[in-house]
């Protein structure tokens, strides 16, 4: 129990009780007068975890490190963005809508030395690094100096002359926060304000709360305070929590008022002021009683806010062997280590224990010299005692003393601060981006060429982020949406040589290496690469991978592989270290509106992270691979009949998967192929067929040779589709 010893509580404390208190020299107040938990206004646990905007809502004054959640005293209506996104070839375009705020959050009544992380429902906004999990356009705080500025956007908005900088008071200010991680509402904010660079001595802060009217502690050590947020209707609601968390008492000196831990002894009372009568009459110079062991608490918790839990509650309990059953449990509402706790929770239970046994003595005058509150020794009783009341009755002097449980052997308290769901504080770091031209991406005809967008950061942290096509003419920006979750994509080390696109190519050739230590490539048995797994592309060329063996930091070697997938076959010779690497996932990609993709254009794309300071860009010229026909296959010419017989077999961009006994089909408007025939002077010969061959007849063949053309001559045939032609196939032969 936390005890009080005042005589000039009037003059420090104030309020109703004060004069009366004041008026009693020497009287003993305990917590049961002044500190009482029924009247108490101070700050309890679960007061700094909701944010308010109530007007007359109290500030509190902040010491050392401490998450609060503050008072919202400035916000601006929403301010709704609206985003205007063209449909595809027989699409209906879209409006899409966002939200965002501007508000300011006060936090403490006393200057602090920097904000660090925030959380929003919960949720980290802000990391330890500085930096914000959701987009926001800009983040400041005034620190509460008494020379403080206005912030230029209240400012702006309030006008010249209205708006107040809050001189001494600390303040956040978020300008255009991105409401869509929180349902466009403004969320529920708290805040890691560190307010002194170091713990802070208890005495420190009541010696500041009331002005230097309450001194430090005397007698006694308390342990440092890591963080406290000090409110209520008067200084004795702002200390009682941690004068009765604690176990202290206050005491006067007749003057002004001290804090008081148990500590050494401040005197004695000898044996020879004692008195066997007073006032002609005898009395009993000694009284001591002792309280049943039962009603002394067999266990006592003491609730905290842990800093190696986020600030959330601590809980941590002592207990005694024994009798009884009575718990209690204690609010000690600031900032201390686990370990620290639980040694205050042995002393504070092993206190109780002790100070069951109590004395009452009656001395002479002399004792009169003895201040309420000090700690004494008896010469024939052991330990320590403190004078709760001292009383002048019948001509002699009552002093009423309670035993202490200083110097008791207490065991060493080992304590954890238990398992902690805190989430992650990673960094968003900077966004990387890659744009790929795709031929289709399942087994429909595309009408657009299929442009795709993978982003992903340097850090696990990284979430998103906000893609925009800029225009080369002008250096405009577009908005086209929000990027897919991050990609695993990196670089080739070791590219792969030249291969067959018909059978797995076993030579350990293609080794990668990927952005981020978080990423990783798997295995994939034949049954799994047959139904499209580990599709991944590689330069130009779309590649399947059977085995991924690692090889050392975020480095892949790429083994069992199938080569040119999807018509990418023209791509096996063009491999250079250093292209790039893309693990195609389809939920992992941004596709490109057809809205925004035209044959031949420079696609230029921004992509602009939450962390970034700049965009990571990418080009692409659009050469319309998903919608223009593949190279023929199986080009062949025979002789026949004095010329030559030219066949081909036509290839299809919706039928990837070999059915047997069934031809792919046509997926063109209709059958159209281009031939041409060419030798050092350039093409001479051309014609267009309507099927997958043609005859190069004998006539045909002299009249070339009367023109000239004779010898090596290069045959090449391409389909032409519904948007263009598509790649050729090419073959020599000799005229």
């Amino acid at each position: 129990m936390a005890t009080l010893v005042l005589t000039v509580v009037g003059t420090v404390l104030g309020g109703p009780i004060g004069g009366a208190i004041g008026a009693t020299l020497g009287q003993a107040i305990d917590s049961q007068v002044l500190f009482a938990p029924k009247a108490r206004q101070g700050p309890r646990l679960s007061d700094l975890r909701l944010q308010t905007s109530s007007y007359g809502s109290q500030i509190p004054k902040l010491f050392g490190r401490m998450r609060v959640a503050g008072t919202v005293i400035w916000a601006t209506d929403l301010q709704e963005q609206r985003h205007h996104q063209h449909g595809g070839k027989g699409q209906p375009s879209t409006n899409t809508y966002t939200y965002s705020a501007s508000f300011a959050v006060a936090l403490s009544a006393r200057q602090i030395g920097s904000i660090g992380r925030i959380w929003a429902d919960g949720n980290l906004l802000r990391g330890s690094a500085g930096d914000f999990k959701s987009a926001i356009g800009a983040f400041r705080v005034a620190l509460g100096s008494e020379d403080q500025g206005v912030d230029p956007l209240v400012g702006a908005a309030l006008g010249s002359g209205l708006a107040s900088a809050h001189r001494g008071m600390a303040y956040a200010v978020f300008e255009n926060l991105e409401l869509a991680d929180f349902g466009n509402r403004i969320p529920s904010l708290t805040f890691e304000a560190i307010a002194d660079a170091a713990p802070v001595a208890l005495g420190t802060i009541a010696s500041e709360l009331s002005g230097g009217d309450i001194s430090g502690i005397v007698n006694g050590a308390t342990p440092l305070i890591n963080g406290y947020a000090a409110s209520g209707q008067n200084v004795g609601d702002a200390l009682s929590p941690l004068v009765d968390g604690l176990g202290l008492a206050v005491r006067s000196d007749g003057m002004s008022l001290s804090l008081q831990a148990d500590g050494a002894a401040e005197g004695t009372v000898d044996s020879a002021i004692l008195l066997r009568s007073a006032n002609g009459r005898a009395v009993t110079p000694r009284h001591q009683s002792r309280e049943r062991a039962d009603q002394v608490p067999v266990r006592l918790t003491l609730r905290h806010y842990d800093a190696a839990r986020d600030y959330q509650a601590g809980v941590q309990t002592a207990t005694r062997p024994g009798p009884g059953r009575r718990d209690i449990s204690v609010d000690l509402p600031a900032t201390l280590d686990a370990a620290v706790v639980r040694s205050l929770a042995e002393e504070r239970l092993h206190a109780l224990w002790t100070a069951r046994s109590s004395l009452e003595l009656r001395a002479s005058w002399g004792a009169l010299t003895l201040a309420p509150g000090a700690t004494i020794t008896l010469p024939d009783h052991p330990g320590l005692w403190r004078i709760e009341e001292r009383a002048w009755e019948d001509m002699n002097v009552r002093l009423q003393l309670r035993q202490l449980g200083v110097g008791a052997s207490v065991i060493p308290s080992i304590a954890s601060s238990g398992t902690s769901l805190s989430q992650p504080d990673v960094p968003h770091g900077p966004t990387s981006v890659m744009l790929a031209e795709l031929s289709g991406l399942g087994d429909v005809a595309e009408s657009a060429p299929v442009m795709v967008v993978a982003c992903v950061g340097a850090s696990s942290g990284w979430r998103h982020a906000t893609l925009y096509s800029e225009n080369d003419a002008d250096g405009s920006l577009t908005l086209i949406g929000a990027s897919a979750p991050a990609a695993t994509m990196g670089s080739v080390l070791t590219p792969p040589t030249g291969a067959s696109p018909q059978l797995f190519d076993e030579t350990p050739m293609l080794v990668v290496q990927l952005l981020a230590d978080v990423m990783t490539l798997s295995n994939a048995d034949d049954a799994a690469l047959a139904q499209g797994a580990n599709l991944c592309l590689v330069g130009d060329e779309l590649i399947q991978f059977g085995r991924a063996i690692p090889t050392g930091s975020r480095t892949f070697r790429l083994e069992h592989l199938l080569r040119g997938r999807r018509g990418t076959e023209w791509a096996m010779a063009t491999h250079i270290a250093g292209e790039g690497f893309l693990l195609l996932e389809s939920d992992r990609l941004f596709q490109v509106s057809s809205s925004n993709v035209h044959m031949g254009s420079n696609l230029h794309i921004n992509a602009i992270g939450i962390g970034d300071a700049t965009p990571a860009e990418a080009q692409h010229v659009v050469e319309g691979q998903a919608i223009l026909p593949l190279a023929p296959v199986h080009f062949v010419v025979q002789a026949a009949s004095g010329g030559w017989d030219v066949t081909w077999t036509r290839r299809s961009r919706v039928g990837w998967r070999w059915i047997d006994g069934a031809d792919a089909p046509l997926g063109e408007e209709r059958e159209l192929y281009h031939i041409e025939w060419a030798d050092g002077g350039g093409v001479f010969r051309n014609a267009e067929v309507g099927v997958p061959s043609f005859a190069y007849s004998a006539a045909m063949v002299a009249a070339d040779h009367a023109a000239g053309h004779a010898g090596s001559v290069t045959v090449t045939v391409r389909q032409i589709g519904t948007y263009g032609p598509g790649r050729t196939a090419a073959l020599t032969l000799i005229l």
